[in-house]
């Protein structure tokens, strides 16, 4: 068997992986073992001449902090302690208990490579006898102090108190592994996505190929969600940045027109762009030709003026008269006007 090995930095000695009780090392520990009576006193003041073997046991499913815990009050409830841990198989388990996440090799597994233990039994029995405890040599069990009762008796570990070889240990508030499979089972969509995501099958996760397919389409949603939420929360970290861009190519671009024109020649543009717009909205009058009445008040005054504001004079009716006198033909020009054609 391969073990991995390491140098503890406390006290010198050589860690690894905790043997089966099957396994050479393990036996030799216990045959070497003097299986003389120790007192709790004498564990506890401890005053023995052997390491105390305590013995604790349990399922020990989807291993915590809470079993963790549990283990390193055992292991440290006497100066030294020898720990044993009894870890119950599958078929047992699932007689009295209900079936477990992971299978007893993952249980054993998990064990052995807690800091705290010494040494695991496999297979342990739901209920220890004198002949299990002889088998081990164990001086102690170790378990919390809450009467666990079966069909046949209201607490299993009565009989080794009353024989002063029960030790208790404090249960870590909070945490179980009923909690966490409680946990896993109300947030079951959300794992099932998520292992989809992974690779997994719907065969693997026991569900129809409906399911699969509405699942998947559900994880391309918030794939797009998620990528959305961080193009928009780029687009915010950037605002700022883009703003102040902004701002300052404006000044720059206004401040190199200034230096372009000036303040003088832009004055100077603007007064001639306001005239030329004056003259467009308010032209001058048309010039008057030589003998016209003239528009202006200056060109009519006194007499004359009044003359201009009267009624014009009538026409003189035009009568048909006869054939003029040879001596007045040539005076008809002189009689004839502009205005007689209109």
């Amino acid at each position: 068997m391969g073990s991995w090995y390491r140098t503890s930095l406390t006290d010198n000695s050589v860690c690894r992986e905790a043997p089966f009780d099957t396994e050479a090392e393990a036996v030799k520990t216990r045959e070497q073992c003097d299986y003389s009576k120790i007192t709790y006193e004498m564990a506890r003041s401890g005053n023995t001449h052997r390491p105390v073997r305590v013995y604790a046991d349990g399922i020990y499913d989807l291993f915590h902090q809470g079993h963790a815990r549990q283990l390193m009050q055992a292991k440290n409830v006497f100066p030294n302690v020898y720990l044993i841990v009894g870890v119950c198989n599958d078929s047992l388990t699932h007689s009295k208990k209900g079936r477990t996440v992971m299978t007893e090799t993952e249980r054993y597994e998990a064990l052995r490579h807690c800091r705290y233990v010494d040494e695991i039994i496999r297979d342990a029995p739901w209920e220890v006898d004198e002949t299990y405890i002889e088998k081990h040599k164990i001086d102690f069990i170790a378990h919390d102090d809450l009467p666990y009762g079966t069909a046949d008796c209201n607490d299993i570990y009565a009989k080794w108190k009353a024989k002063g070889m029960f030790v208790p240990t404090e249960r870590t508030d909070g945490v179980s592994t009923s909690d966490i499979v409680a946990r896993i089972v109300r947030d079951y969509d959300i794992y099932v996505r998520r292992n989809l995501a992974r690779g997994y099958s719907a065969k693997d996760l026991n569900i129809s190929y409906l399911s699969e397919k509405k699942i998947r389409l559900q994880n391309k949603m918030h794939e797009l969600k998620d990528k959305s939420k961080k193009v928009f929360g780029t687009i915010g970290e950037r605002r700022v940045d883009l703003i102040t861009k902004w701002e300052d190519k404006s000044r720059e671009f206004i401040e190199n027109f200034l230096l372009l024109f000036g303040r003088e020649r832009l004055s100077h543009m603007w007064n001639e762009s306001k005239g030329k717009i004056l003259n467009a909205l308010s032209p001058p009058s048309s010039p008057t030709r030589d003998g016209s009445p003239s528009s202006s008040s200056n060109s009519l005054n006194g007499d004359d003026y009044d003359d201009a504001m009267s009624s014009p004079p009538r026409k003189a009716p035009r009568y048909d008269s006869p054939s003029p006198p040879e001596s007045s033909h040539n005076n008809h020009y002189d009689d004839y006007s502009d205005e007689d054609d209109k």
